[in-house]
């Protein structure tokens, strides 16, 4: 099973990322955003925003397929 790494904001500053297994990054961000799975995020950075946001990213921190829960 593929390993995808999922991108989170949540008001505030600090992005963090984990890693997932799915069958596909859509699946793997739903596993994530709903809370279906346990994951360890890790301190990813910084950007401003104001909104909560769960994307599966690629290698280059780029959303895969634009696929998205909640606002960015």
């Amino acid at each position: 099973m593929p390993k995808f790494t999922i991108l989170s904001r949540v008001d505030a500053y600090v992005d963090y990322t984990c890693e997932v297994e799915a069958d596909s990054a859509e699946e793997a961000v739903d596993l994530v955003y709903y809370g279906s799975v346990e994951v360890e995020w890790e301190p990813a950075g910084t950007v401003e925003f104001d909104a909560r946001r769960v994307s599966a990213i690629n290698d280059d921190g780029d959303d895969i397929n634009g696929y998205t829960r909640g606002k960015g």
